[in-house]
């Protein structure tokens, strides 16, 4: 009997197989189907979806639009609340926001597709290129945004919007952020987070600069004497240590990297993937970069995870849908070292975990899984290299209400503040209201002293 091969490598489907396997995960909505969909809504007073969803879009406002054929206005209801509502009809997990609060639940279990109906609206505009705003007269304000994701994106729009003038700072190649990078392939084809960044920069007054990082290329400080207003939208570039034996090991690779590879690949093609792989973590990128490895190719995917299936971060959608992709989600495990063969990953021993008294412990019992491939996605950190003086708590930056940070004239929101959800829509949020709170505040500093007598 010959041997087995092991080690990783791509190329390992056909470029058909590919194509398929990374193609929309939800297909859209054609107008029949938009319309039977719309007329599931029962159009709530003070509907749960609306209070569900942290932008407060009016769901029950624009699916009506959509039911009486209006698809533009539904989309100019969607943006006046969310400039990224394309994207995050596509990656919130609304299985556990919007939907999760419809009443059609309640009778039915099944609530009304406020996602996919979102990207049937908001697809339309973009594709017709639609613009629903127009920027005011010039203020002759600046303000600096660091970062170019959701968070910095949606702070940029509003405040162009308002006449002022905007440059974004991002530290990557290409602007969107997690929407660019750290995103599943599959849940937005066809290049959608640049589609949807340039759809945003229509408005003007918007100028990105890329390749520009904080603490290296420039200081908060420096950025707060050029400007009138500073927006932190940094994210979390940061990735959690294994602080495991042979992390080093060849083979063992961060899965947020992972998938960054996998959005810049034209054709999948090129990704390198092992027969073998385990993912460690729970996550929404532990399951992200599982399914997508089971998509390149890979014969055997285990998501180990520390915690018991009710303690994962990833929907309860997700993990149902990694279970259909063929990936064996496997509890109460954590990684103990990696077990090397001739300098490359052979497999790895893992501790069983039990809850005692509200901690997590091992057990004593130990376990083996034979890999080649295995992906880290633990977490991200924060870094606040180049923040100066700026409070933070548990490593994130803290902010009040509105934003606003420990130093005069700086704002912040997204993953990189104290209290962030790592979604999208969450941070699509606070940047719009960070903005806000911004145009007042360049309002207030340009109103004229008043005399005393």
């Amino acid at each position: 009997m010959g041997t087995i091969e092991t080690g990783i490598r791509s190329g390992r489907l056909s470029p058909a197989e590919y194509e398929t396997n990374f193609s929309d995960l939800h297909p859209p909505l054609d107008e029949h189907e938009a319309l039977v969909a719309s007329d599931r809504c029962y159009f709530c007073y003070d509907a749960p979806c609306m209070t569900a969803c942290p932008t407060s879009i009016d769901i029950p406002l624009f699916i009506r639009q959509i039911s009486t054929g209006n698809p533009i206005g539904s989309a100019n209801t969607i943006f006046d609340q969310n400039i990224l509502g394309g994207m995050c009809a596509r990656v919130c997990p609304t299985e556990t926001l919007c939907e999760q609060a419809c009443v059609r639940n309640t009778a039915e279990h099944r609530p009304v597709e406020i996602g996919r109906l979102q990207r049937y609206a908001t697809d339309i505009a973009m594709r017709e290129n639609k613009q629903f705003y127009e920027r005011a007269e010039p203020t002759g304000k600046s303000v600096a945004i660091v970062g170019a994701g959701p968070a910095g994106l949606a702070c940029a729009h509003r405040l162009a919007v308002n006449g002022h003038d905007v440059v974004i700072y991002d530290a990557r190649k290409k602007s969107g952020g997690l929407n660019e990078y750290g995103i599943a392939t599959y849940k937005a084809v066809d290049d959608f987070a640049q589609k949807e960044v340039d759809y945003i920069l229509s408005i003007g007054g918007i100028d990105i600069r890329n390749g520009q990082m904080l603490g290296r290329d420039f200081s908060l400080s420096d950025l707060t004497s050029r400007h009138d207003a500073v927006f932190l939208g940094l994210g979390l570039a940061g990735v959690n240590a294994l602080r495991t034996e042979g992390e080093t090991t060849e083979g063992v690779e961060d899965a947020v990297d992972f998938i960054a590879a996998l959005r810049q690949s034209e054709t999948k093609t090129d990704i390198p993937i092992g027969r073998r792989v385990v993912v460690l973590g729970g996550g929404m990128t532990a399951v992200d970069a599982a399914v997508q490895a089971k998509l390149l190719g890979a014969e055997e995917v285990t998501i180990c995870y520390r915690r018991g299936k009710e303690n994962m971060n990833a929907s309860e959608f997700e993990q149902d849908l990694a279970a259909a992709k063929g990936v064996a989600i496997r509890h109460w495990l954590q990684p103990k070292r990696i077990i090397s063969r001739d300098g490359k990953v052979a497999g790895i021993e893992l501790d069983y975990t039990t809850m005692t008294g509200g901690r997590l412990v091992t057990t004593g019992e130990t376990g083996v899984i034979t890999a080649d491939h295995i992906l880290k996605a633990i977490g991200q950190t924060f870094e606040a290299d180049g923040l100066g003086i700026i409070a933070l708590q548990s490593g994130r930056i803290v902010i009040d209400g509105e934003g606003r940070t420990s130093l005069d004239g700086v704002w912040a929101g997204g993953d990189c503040v104290l209290g962030g959800d790592d979604l999208t829509v969450s941070a699509v949020a606070q940047g719009r209201d960070a903005a806000e709170s911004i145009n007042l505040a360049l309002a207030a500093a340009s109103q004229p002293a008043v005399a005393v007598a």
